[in-house]
């Protein structure tokens, strides 16, 4: 299968600021049965983009406009092919536990067995872990499957019911949120069991027969396991689903703060407001082969403005997109 996808993000700001920095993750990963054929980031107003590959081998465009400007937009387009692969077995043989202990004794998946800034085990969280029995039994795979099960039955899909820096315990605390809510939740869970789990950051392409929760038009974001034998196997608990050829991942971490879409800074003392529209298009036959040649990322140079110095006394952070 193959995706076109346009992502586009705009800022506006009640006043004119300058200085704005910004990191974008938005670059499919070529990985596994993905492959990102074509990118392009362009910014406006214009700026000269570069590149950079993270620690967990992210791509990371950042650019800067120096200028004084009131709006900031970042348009994102890819051209991407995910290739169907073998669904995992339904179930694992016991003796599973021992090998995913002995893999993670092997390898270095301490980052994603550890607490990370937004899967802590609270009070709350633990209480999840009584009432879905979330402990070591059967086999790692059964157990996973039935907890993405249980993460769909116990939480409703509601949009903005949280924001971008909300920690689980207010989705545990009222049992709605979106699908950043119950990532974290389903690693914290994981990780509390000694399964190696991370968050992926990326988009879902929606058909109307599949009746996912998820919003169309956002981002989404779901958990990759680490099971022996299997790899990193991903799970969508906001779907319960088992990630495949609709899942198209942009950026992985050990929670949302490694991955967020966008984030930067800017001077001023401007309000901002943040819309995000994205749009996933498939098609079954490959592009042509003109369109499988790379697209440069745009290196342009913001035009130079003096800015207004009475609004650009201290620095703020910039808006960021919560997944949906």
């Amino acid at each position: 299968m193959y995706y076109s996808i346009r992502h586009v993000t705009r800022f506006r700001y009640s006043q004119p600021i300058s200085e704005s920095m910004m990191e974008v993750r938005m670059q499919p990963r070529t990985e596994g049965v993905q492959r990102c054929l074509q990118f392009n980031l362009s910014v406006k107003p214009k700026a000269r983009v570069m590149a950079y590959r993270d620690f967990l081998s992210n791509t990371v465009h950042h650019f800067g406009v120096p200028g004084a400007h009131r709006d900031l937009a970042v348009i994102a387009e890819a051209l991407v092919e995910v290739r169907g692969e073998h669904e995992p077995p339904a179930a694992l043989a016991p003796s599973a536990w021992d090998e995913l202990d002995a893999l993670t004794r092997a390898g270095d998946y301490w980052e994603t067995l550890a607490p990370s800034a937004f899967a802590q085990p609270t009070g709350l969280l633990l209480g999840l872990v009584r009432e879905f029995g979330a402990v070591r039994r059967d086999d790692p795979l059964s157990l996973l499957n039935e907890l993405n099960a249980r993460m769909y039955d116990a939480f409703d899909y509601v949009p903005r019911a949280t924001k971008v820096d909300s920690p689980i315990d207010e989705a545990l605390r009222s049992r709605h949120g979106v699908c950043q809510d119950f990532a974290h939740i389903f690693i914290a869970l994981l990780r509390h069991i000694g399964i190696p789990a991370r968050y992926v950051s990326g988009y879902l392409y929606h058909r109307r027969q599949d009746h996912d929760r998820s919003a169309e038009g956002a981002t989404h974001a779901w958990v990759e396991a680490l099971l022996p034998h299997l790899g990193w196997v991903g799970f969508d608990p906001t779907n319960n689903l088992i990630a495949g050829q609709r899942h198209i991942r942009t950026a992985i971490g050990r929670d949302y703060a490694d991955v967020p879409p966008t984030k930067g800074v800017y001077k001023g003392a401007a309000e901002s407001s943040l819309a995000v529209v994205v749009r996933v298009s498939p098609s079954d036959a490959a592009p042509p082969a003109d369109d499988l040649m790379p697209m440069p990322v745009s290196e342009h140079w913001s035009p130079a403005a003096e800015p207004d110095r009475a609004a650009i006394d201290y620095q703020q952070q910039q808006q960021q997109q919560q997944q949906q």
